[in-house]
């Protein structure tokens, strides 16, 4: 058996463990490892009663690619922690998940500025004209970082 088999297993134990931070350390370099295997553990990681798994879950989520947690996803954008409703921001972005569009334009409403910000970039991301109007009102967001990352998510569907 290969050392990244071994690693991938060693992993995958770790994330269903007891331990709370091996699981943390183990959502997140699941992702980096790059194997697809991982997709169906990292969605149970989603419902992990530690944020910090969750959040590390959905961002490793889309490193992968796993186009199959676009919809658990956008339910992550409702978590009641927001490193989590961020990280699963971050992940529909980086999936360019059109179905996610609709669920990140309300996100731009969100209470945290860090999750606010992240929708802005994924909408960037995504580039769906129909998030123009909302990134427009974005812009004048009163976290300087929202209303920064909101006009470069504006000129990356402009262009």
């Amino acid at each position: 058996m290969s050392l990244e088999k071994l690693l991938l297993e060693k992993l995958l134990e770790e994330l269903c463990g007891n331990i709370g931070m091996m699981r943390i350390n183990a959502a997140k370099e699941l992702g980096k490892l790059g194997d697809k295997s991982a997709a169906g553990p990292l969605l149970n990681a989603l419902k992990d009663t530690n944020q910090s798994v969750r959040s590390n879950a959905a961002y490793s989520l889309a490193e992968l690619g796993a186009s199959e947690s676009i919809q658990p996803l956008i339910l992550a954008l409702n978590d009641s922690d927001d490193r989590v409703r961020k990280s699963a921001a971050k992940a529909l972005g980086m999936l360019k998940a059109q179905q996610a569009v609709a669920p990140l334009i309300k996100t731009t409403q969100d209470s945290a500025a860090s999750v606010r910000k992240c929708a802005a970039r994924s909408l960037g991301q995504i580039g769906d004209h129909s998030a123009l109007a909302v990134l427009e009102k974005a812009c004048h967001d009163p976290d300087f970082f929202v209303a920064k990352q909101a006009q470069e998510a504006l000129r990356s569907i402009s262009s």
